[in-house]
């Protein structure tokens, strides 16, 4: 053998050793999760659809499609249109709501080990009260559900279809109203990018009771078909909210700019991370762990592989643990 063959082999051993030596445990409030990544809603289904894929108990957490508190059937097609260098949706936030979750969905997804985050959203104030009650009626004491992300990035029929995460008051009032209903659940906030001052809306959610959060959501776009001269999405006028390696540098911007803002404050960096490195970032931007998204469209195996790109980013580096990188952007 060679003596270039011998430094390979040797080099891949140490690598292994070292990377199995890296901590990825690391805290999202008072959430602990063994490792840094989790899907991102909308991506990875309402069950244990990826399990065919991805061992769902290595990742940090899975975060399910958003569920309302009532069944509903999202936005008529086309529902989903490639960009360049993402994807726009208009899915409309489809699922089989609450109780039918409990019952159908929530097994299935428990037998994996995973640990789950329930995506809640509602048009109103009282729909995410009544979504977060239904989910707290059906959990048991020791079940997989570690948390509740409520999806404030939906329109408020209450406020003229505004989105609740365009303003801090109503962002406070819906994480309120979530916890009040759901005493026992970690509540996150999964907010907007597509606001003037973010830090204002992030604070109103952690000083509502809010332990984490969730930066960020999709970036509203649009795509025109130039043949029919109108837009391409089935939601017409609406548009929908493009994600995807585009809106990268935007999350890590929301981030950093949080994370400066409230510098004890729980983060969960979301947007266009398609290998680790993108994952190491958002994590010296400030976030605590980090979801994979639109990825999974195009590799469902994507989760699982940028959680051990991010292991073997630290074992070169000889980082030990992962919590070593959160907000190191910051000095």
């Amino acid at each position: 053998m060679s003596r270039v063959g011998r430094l390979g082999r040797v080099g891949r051993a140490w690598r292994a050793v070292v990377a199995g030596d890296v901590d990825l445990t690391t805290t999202v409030g008072s959430v602990v999760l063994p490792g840094p990544v989790m899907t991102a809603s909308g991506t990875a289904g309402h069950a244990d659809e990826l399990e065919a894929y991805v061992p769902l108990a290595d990742l940090g957490a899975v975060v399910v499609k958003s569920l309302s508190a009532d069944p509903w059937p999202g936005n008529p097609a086309p529902r989903v249109h490639q960009t360049p260098s993402g994807m726009l949706n208009s899915v409309g936030l489809q699922g089989p709501g609450v109780a039918a979750w409990l019952t159908d969905d929530l097994p299935g997804l428990a037998a994996t080990g995973a640990r789950v985050v329930v995506s809640l959203w509602g048009r109103r104030v009282e729909e995410f009260a009544r979504a977060a009650a239904l989910l707290a009626g059906g959990l048991g004491p020791d079940g997989p559900v570690v948390a509740v992300e409520a999806n404030v990035s939906c329109p408020n029929v209450e406020d003229r279809r505004v989105m609740f995460a365009h303003s801090p008051t109503a962002t406070a009032a819906v994480v309120a109203a979530v916890r009040q209903a759901c005493p026992d659940v970690p509540v996150w906030a999964k907010l907007s990018p597509n606001v003037a001052d973010l830090t204002a809306v992030a604070g109103a959610a952690l000083e509502a009771g809010a332990e984490a959060v969730t930066l960020v959501n999709t970036v509203l776009g649009m795509a025109i078909d130039t043949e029919a001269r109108r837009p391409l999405l089935g939601s017409g006028p609406g548009g929908g909210g493009l994600s995807g390696a585009a809106i990268h540098p935007v999350a890590v911007r929301a981030v950093f700019d949080v994370r400066a803002a409230f510098p004890t404050a729980a983060i969960v960096g979301v947007g266009g991370v398609t290998d680790g490195v993108g994952a190491v970032e958002l994590l010296l931007a400030g976030a605590s762990a980090v979801q994979v998204g639109t990825a999974t469209f195009r590799d469902p195996r994507a989760p699982l592989r940028v959680q051990r790109q991010i292991e073997t980013w630290c074992a070169r580096r000889g980082v030990r643990a992962v919590t070593e990188l959160i907000g190191g952007a910051h000095g």
